[in-house]
């Protein structure tokens, strides 16, 4: 790639020369422009998953990732010679990421709550965790273990009975000995050679080799995160964790920050996936210029450069009035990552709550969170950041509440409860009160 065709891939804007319309298009995520395209496939996937079970998802993996493959389920066997090719600095790697997940997130354990709201009214919150889970691990052009151990370090934690794992293989119908062996960390046993829509409906509805599960987590392409949107509004679907789509990362700079580091960030982000987007907002023409430099730079050294430079054509370089116009264009945003790299870092993260991840400071990459700072890396996409949590152990859990009333504890709050249902005319909720209390003064 020629540095001609790498300029041509950064797009450079001027915030207050933009009207409303070209702001708008300017931050719409690339696949919102695609997604009425992507409903058909999927919904077809789907119905061809519910319709034929494991068939139809050996057909789909066979015709997008391995041809060779006839089963699903990856044998105990193959997994354990696959695990035994794994490099000591890799498996020390994910021995160490391990270790900071499972740290952060232990300290997320949630505590049952029991208390007396009124005398002889006692009442709980109790937490369960889920029965059974799905993880999907994308696959395809990058391997990523680090999203088994995201996803198997807080189902280990939260001790869900069943979790299972689903993820592409590769041409060779092999999963890597990196996932595998994160998997191994976090007990994992029961694993599956599928990806794409075709595993989330395999997930959600079951097939003759997977059974069905309660809820999906996992990040994906844009046909996944479709299909985890489809499945979640079917009452015969699971649940998922969330909108969790094609990486996405905003960096806010001032004249101050190094434009090596701000380059290395976006760039980090935008070799996920050419539907990755990254985007620069700085109050600084020379910080623009000089992270344009950079990009071209960086970029002619990445393995990935033809993806990232795709990437880049769906991102921006954006200059901005100030700071606190950059503040007010994240909060509209709602990036799923986050990074402040200017003189006041701290102080101007608190400003920044529409956001999955934050990273503060000019030594804090996004990569650290990829891979082993301990927060988790699964976060909201499409701008759900606004309302959508990062994942976190309580996602694993259930909650659901109790409540024991004595007599006396029943007599004390009759009226209130009387009195309320015979406002709704409810009459039959109020009865379920005073019937008790009658009978038991006969």
């Amino acid at each position: 790639m020629s540095a001609t065709e790498l300029c041509l891939t950064q797009r450079c804007f001027n915030w207050a020369a933009l009207d409303a319309n070209a702001r708008e298009a300017l931050l719409q995520r690339p696949t919102q422009r695609v997604s009425s395209e992507l409903k058909a496939t999927v919904d077809a996937i789907i119905a061809a998953v519910r319709s034929e079970g494991d068939a139809a998802v050996v057909r789909y993996t066979q015709q997008f990732d391995c041809a060779d493959v006839t089963t699903l389920r990856y044998p105990s066997e193959r997994i354990a010679a696959q695990v035994a090719k794994l490099d000591a600095r890799t498996k020390a790697a994910i021995d160490t990421a391990y270790g900071t997940i499972r740290k952060f997130h232990a300290a997320q354990q949630p505590q049952n709550i029991r208390l007396e709201t009124a005398p002889g009214i006692e009442c709980e919150l109790r937490y369960t965790p889920m029965n059974a889970v799905g993880l999907y691990i994308p696959g395809g052009t990058a391997v990523l273990p680090s999203t088994a151990l995201m996803l198997g370090v807080p189902a280990q934690l939260a001790g869900c009975p069943r979790v299972v794992l689903v993820s592409p293989p590769n041409q060779q119908g092999e999963l890597a000995p990196a996932l595998l062996y994160a998997a191994q960390k976090c007990g994992i046993t029961e694993i599956y050679r599928c990806g794409g829509a075709q595993a989330i409906a395999a997930l959600a509805y079951g097939t003759e080799s997977i059974a069905k599960v309660n809820k999906i987590f996992g990040p994906g392409n844009s046909f996944v995160t479709a299909a985890k949107q489809a499945v979640s509004q079917d009452p015969a679907g699971a649940a998922i964790d969330m909108p969790a789509g094609p990486s996405e990362l905003m960096v806010i700079a001032d004249s101050g920050a190094n434009p090596a580091y701000v380059a290395a960030d976006l760039l980090s982000q935008a070799e996920h996936g050419a539907d990755s987007q990254v985007l620069l907002l700085t109050d600084s023409d020379t910080q623009l210029a000089a992270v344009q430099q950079q990009l071209e730079q960086q970029l002619a050294q990445l393995s990935r450069a033809s993806t990232a430079a795709q990437a880049l054509a769906n991102s921006a370089l954006i200059q901005v009035r100030d700071l606190a116009e950059a503040v007010s264009i994240s909060q509209s945003y709602a990036p799923e990552h986050l990074s402040v790299q200017t003189e006041n870092a701290e102080q101007l993260a608190e400003q920044l709550t529409n956001v999955g991840s934050l990273f503060i400071g000019a030594f804090t990459p996004e990569s650290g969170g990829d891979y082993a700072t301990g927060t988790n890396h699964v976060l909201p996409t499409y701008g759900f950041a606004d309302t959508v949590s990062s994942l976190g152990l309580l996602d694993f859990y259930r909650r659901y509440t109790s409540q024991k009333a004595t007599r006396e504890g029943l007599a004390g709050l009759a009226d209130a409860i009387v009195a309320l249902a015979e406002a709704e005319g409810l009459d039959a909720h109020a009865r379920a009160v005073t019937v008790r209390l009658q009978e038991s003064n006969s």
